[in-house]
């Protein structure tokens, strides 16, 4: 007897495809070839398809173009990082050709796949083989070459046909050849159809962790306690200097001691000045000393806080942004690399970044908050670029997507950014911005490998820029100074490190003076990030 899937058989399979992922999204975390502590395509692709498993459920229709849509939907919103993107393209591919509401067929089947792979490919501006679109077009092409009408049979096909182009993968790539695995993507994707696969059997794949996934949509603010904030009150202010020619180094130095993420910003007739202090009173002591004080903001953090974890009616509602021809958001963590964007005028930030790729819903919530006519986004992550640009394409806003792909990009670009300036200039001069900048980071391998002609055993600290491993040592000042001597030159005139959580202002000013003395002419700056994962993220300008 032919077989067909029916709505019913749809939901089960999207959702056992969904369990089976999450089951072993570690797996295909670990089958990441660099070593660094971001192998985050399981998370990633578990994360957008969980999307699809939950909105399956809300809606338990009979209709199966309903139940596709629905899937199509949830994983475009739902996307994250550049796997999670594609995996979100797939679905929206597949799901242009299921047009019977009652069942699909294996004609039907063919066409979605060989539809979800087209649009897939199309979605990558160069595609490379040896990935996720490797796979899905493997299932496309096994799916043509099946000749009967049994859509469960065709399934079993397909799901041969993708084992055997997922370890293809580790030969059409040399870094999996050189790391002895497969693609982590077509790994993903392959766990889906092989839950697909169960459920058609009747054996519908069970999610092992029940909690894996209920954190996901709380604020990132609920990872931390009340008590951990430090200091209460955020501070900012704007002043008109009594005399242009005072400078306000002895304001700087007074009220550094009294708080943290501190910025002031020193123009010629003006100091524009945040910080998070238990002290407000004592800063404004000091400002006053210089000039009127305008726009003053004093916010308690704690309250805030408190308020967002309770969820109570009756903390106080955020006021809509006021309308604007133009905004940017951008993606950053870290309360000093926060404070720097807030300061350079960055309207909206979305907490996030390596190992926390925010969705394209994120993105896009964050784009329709900023309430401009114009918005320009900066993903400040090469894995979240994707999301950006399919935010972009959903948006009822015009948004431009400026692809930073580091921190100091997006820093540099920024500093190019004028909201007077039109949208052609201002991308001009931010993408030229971005240019003149090369970033690096230091972090620890989670590995052994070996790589970039290094030999890297897990817990090294590694310098690493432009993909590739730069220096290696097993302590971090060294390891930076190797990252910065192969990144800058004597042609240097900028150098900053910016310090992650863990790391002090005394060991970064440590290493700072190690690398004034190798490049004497460069500017050598030092600034908190505050930013997880990286001990240190470097800027050459």
């Amino acid at each position: 007897m032919t077989k067909y899937i029916d709505a019913s058989l749809l939901s089960k399979m999207i959702i056992s495809g969904a369990n089976n992922l999450s089951n072993n999204r570690e797996m295909v975390d670990a089958l990441n070839v660099f070593p660094v502590p971001d192998g985050d395509t399981g998370t990633n692709m578990s994360l957008t398809f969980i999307n699809a498993a939950r909105s399956v459920e809300e809606i338990s229709s009979t209709d199966v173009t309903e139940v596709a849509n629905a899937v199509a939907k949830a994983t475009l919103r739902g996307a994250r990082g550049n796997s999670g993107v594609i995996l979100s393209q797939i679905f929206r591919g597949i799901s242009k050709k299921i047009e019977n509401p009652e069942f699909i067929d294996a004609a039907a089947l063919k066409d979605a796949l060989r539809s979800g792979s087209d649009t897939a490919y199309r979605a990558v501006m160069k595609p490379t083989e040896g990935t996720i679109l490797t796979v899905i077009r493997a299932a496309a092409q096994t799916a043509e070459g099946y000749e009967g009408e049994d859509a469960f049979e065709l399934m079993e096909t397909v799901c041969k046909g993708m084992q055997e182009a997922l370890k293809a993968t580790q030969e059409m790539l040399p870094q999996l050849r050189q790391a002895g695995v497969v693609d982590a993507g077509g790994q993903g994707l392959l766990f889906i159809f092989e839950g697909f696969l169960s459920a058609i059997r009747g054996e519908e794949i069970s999610l092992k962790d029940q909690g894996a996934f209920a954190s996901v949509n709380k604020p990132a603010q609920s990872s931390i306690s009340t008590e951990e904030i430090k200091f209460a009150y955020c501070t900012e202010f704007i002043i008109n200097k009594y005399n242009a020619k005072t400078t306000a180094d002895k304001m700087r130095n007074a009220i550094e001691p009294k708080g943290d993420c501190m910025i002031v910003i020193d123009e010629d007739d003006i100091v524009k000045v945040h910080i998070h202090t238990n002290h407000p009173g004592f800063v404004l002591e000091q400002a006053v000393k210089l000039g009127e004080m305008v726009n003053i903001k004093i916010e308690n953090m704690r309250e805030q806080h408190t308020d967002i974890l309770s969820g109570s009616e009756s903390a106080p509602k955020t006021e809509k942004t006021e309308h604007k021809a133009v905004g940017v958001v951008a993606v950053a963590n870290g309360e000093g690399l926060i404070c720097a964007f807030t300061e350079l005028g960055v309207t909206n930030i979305i907490h996030g970044g390596q190992t926390m790729n925010p969705s394209t819903e994120d993105i896009l919530n964050a784009v329709n908050e900023a309430n401009a006519d114009t918005v320009f986004v900066l993903p400040n992550n090469k894995n979240i670029v994707l999301a950006a640009q399919q935010a972009a394409e959903i948006a009822d806003c015009n948004v431009i997507v400026i692809e930073s792909k580091t921190i100091p990009q997006g820093i540099c670009a920024m500093m190019s950014f004028s909201p007077e300036a039109d949208n052609e200039t201002n991308t001009k001069n931010m993408n030229a911005a971005m240019a003149n900048v090369v970033s690096g980071n230091v972090t620890h391998a989670v590995k052994d490998t070996q790589m970039d002609g290094k030999e890297i055993h897990e817990g090294d600290i590694i310098g690493v820029s432009g993909g590739h491993i730069l220096s290696a040592d097993i302590d971090i000042y060294t390891a930076t100074i190797g990252l910065v001597e192969q990144i800058a030159d004597e042609d240097s005139e900028i150098i900053t490190l910016y310090y992650g959580e863990g790391e002090t202002a005394e060991s970064a000013q440590e290493i700072a003076d190690a690398i004034e003395e190798i490049f004497p002419d460069a500017d050598i700056l030092v600034a908190n990030g505050g930013q997880s994962v990286y001990y240190y993220i470097v800027s050459v300008e």
